[in-house]
This record gives structure tokens, C-alpha cells and sequence, in this order.
């Protein structure tokens, strides 16, 4: 797992332009303006992004248009993965448990 893709997602505003992102590319100014923060600031925070090759950017005349990239979030998914297996077997012995009280209290 890199962590360069969690730390840069660990910043609230990051998080909110990658979530922003899901639905499709978006410019500098569209990005700035659905999340009403000031657009100096997008930029530093999608510099971080493509830093951390979450976002891609293409150049179109005088804008900047940014895009998440799958790769990262593939890789995320995957080692999030062994945590839902460990989950859902925690998950599978808690159900198995609370069906034996349930059998035991109509007893």
C-alpha cells in the first residue's frame, strides 16, 4: 500500500476534490467554486494529488482539467480488502453467537 495516497487523502479539502472527481473531470475554477474555497488553494491541493498521481491533468487552451486516475484508488480498494475479510468473519461469528441466544431464550 503507498501511503502517499493516504496521506494525501487525509486532508479533508483533498478528499472533498477527489469525491468532487468521482463523477467525472472538472476544472480548477469548477472544483473552487462547488466547494467555495479559494482557487490559489485548489491548486496547491490538486498539486498534492497529482503528486501523488491520485488526479491527472490535461491542458485545454488556458484551463487546467483534472481527473482522477484509477490506479491509486484500485490499490487502496485492495488492501482495504483484507480488512473486510477479517471484518466479515468477525461479522459471521457475532451472527452465529447471537443466533444461540436466540435459540436459548425461546427454549
Amino acid at each position: 500500500m503507498n501511503t502517499t495516497t493516504l496521506s494525501a487523502l487525509a486532508e479533508p479539502n483533498r478528499l472533498h476534490m477527489v469525491e468532487l472527481l468521482r463523477d467525472g473531470p472538472l476544472t480548477v475554477g469548477e472544483i473552487a467554486d462547488r466547494l467555495h474555497v479559494r482557487q490559489p488553494q485548489v491548486s496547491k491541493h490538486l498539486k498534492v494529488l497529482n503528486d501523488a498521481q491520485i488526479v491527472e491533468v490535461r491542458p485545454e487552451a488556458n484551463r487546467r482539467i483534472y481527473n482522477l486516475r484509477p490506479e491509486p484508488l484500485q490499490e487502496l480498494d485492495s488492501w482495504l480488502a483484507t480488512f473486510r475479510s477479517l471484518w466479515e468473519d468477525r461479522l459471521d461469528r457475532l451472527e452465529e453467537y447471537l443466533n444461540e441466544l436466540q435459540k436459548e431464550a425461546k427454549k
